[in-house]
This record gives C-alpha cells, sequence and structure tokens, in this order.
C-alpha cells in the first residue's frame, strides 16, 4: 500500500501544518513516510504545498508525479494540480476559495466550504483540519485516532488549546461529506 497526498493553497493556511500532521499520524500507525514542503519566501500569502507519501514497504523518492489526493485549498491550487490526480484518486477542494467545478469525471471530487464551516467554528484558519477530516472520511487511508494523537503530539504549549478545536473541525469535514 502507498499512498502520496499532495495539499496545496496560499501561506497561513496550514498546508504544511496539515502535512506534518499527516505524516506523524503515519508514523504512529508504523507506516514508512516522506513529508516533502515547499512555499514560496512570503511569511503569508505566498504559494504553499507539500507532499505526503505513506507506505508499509519503503519509498523510494518524496516526489510525486499523480499523487492519490489532492486537497487545493485555493483556486490557483486547483488549477495547477487537478490534472496531476491520479486516476480514481480523491480530488478535495474548498468551496469557499475556489469559483468553479472540477473538471475531471475519473476522480472522486469531494467540494466542501472548508473556510466557511471553519468559521462556524469561530476560526477561518481550521479549514485545513475540515478538509483533511473530510478527506479522510473517504478516502481511509489513516485512522482519525492516529491523526488526533499526532494534533495532541504537535500542538504544545500555547497552541495546545487549538488541539480540540482541530478534532471537531476534522469532524465537522467528516460529517459533511458523509451528510452529502
Amino acid at each position: 500500500m502507498q499512498n502520496e497526498t499532495l495539499i496545496a493553497g496560499f501561506g497561513g493556511q496550514g498546508v504544511l501544518f496539515t502535512g506534518k500532521i499527516m505524516a506523524h499520524a503515519a508514523m504512529a500507525e508504523n507506516l514508512q513516510v516522506t513529508w516533502f514542503p515547499s512555499y514560496g519566501p512570503e511569511m503569508r500569502g505566498g504559494t504553499a504545498n507539500c507532499t505526503v507519501v505513506i507506505s508499509d514497504e519503503e519509498i523510494g523518492s518524496p516526489q510525486v508525479r499523480q499523487p492519490h489526493a489532492v486537497i487545493a485549498m485555493n483556486l490557483p491550487s486547483l488549477d495547477k494540480y487537478e490534472n496531476q490526480v491520479a486516476p480514481g484518486g480523491y480530488l478535495v477542494i474548498n468551496t469557499s476559495m475556489v469559483n468553479r467545478k472540477a473538471k475531471r469525471s475519473d476522480i472522486h471530487v469531494l467540494e466542501v466550504p472548508g473556510t466557511e464551516l471553519a468559521e462556524e467554528l469561530g476560526d477561518k484558519r481550521l479549514a485545513n483540519s475540515i478538509l483533511l477530516g473530510a478527506l479522510l472520511a473517504e478516502a481511509k487511508f489513516l485512522k482519525v485516532g492516529s491523526v488526533e494523537k499526532a494534533l495532541e503530539e504537535s500542538l504544545h504549549g500555547n497552541k495546545k488549546t487549538m488541539v480540540e478545536i482541530n478534532k471537531k473541525a476534522m469532524q465537522k469535514g467528516a460529517d459533511y461529506i458523509k451528510g452529502k
């Protein structure tokens, strides 16, 4: 089993954090993992993406040409990565930030108003966790418990208060997809 996920958006959307959470969850499940970030020089607002490769065997390369899943947090990310999703793979679109539908019919498209749902929880920065929750509810390549444990281990100090709200955000994303 090998799963490749690409998460893309702009700086400040939690793209790299989401990838790190996935990587830590995979390690908790005793899987092999690579986390490969890429970002512009800007602190916020620049481009950001990362790939996470999860496997039960040794991973040959952290670079991915056709990921099994793409989380597109904004329109430029959808435009750039939609065609790269492997046939039969998953494309999660943050419809709060994207004004078009997916063009492909050979993939599973999950349309989630991530930013709007995050605002319902009181913080639009939770959109990344909502989109991750939606993906995991459908793709099931990581256990939710492992992701929650990774959140607990990754959020330290004054950010520790964000653990529970991120868990709620993931559940909100999963519930949204299940309700469709």
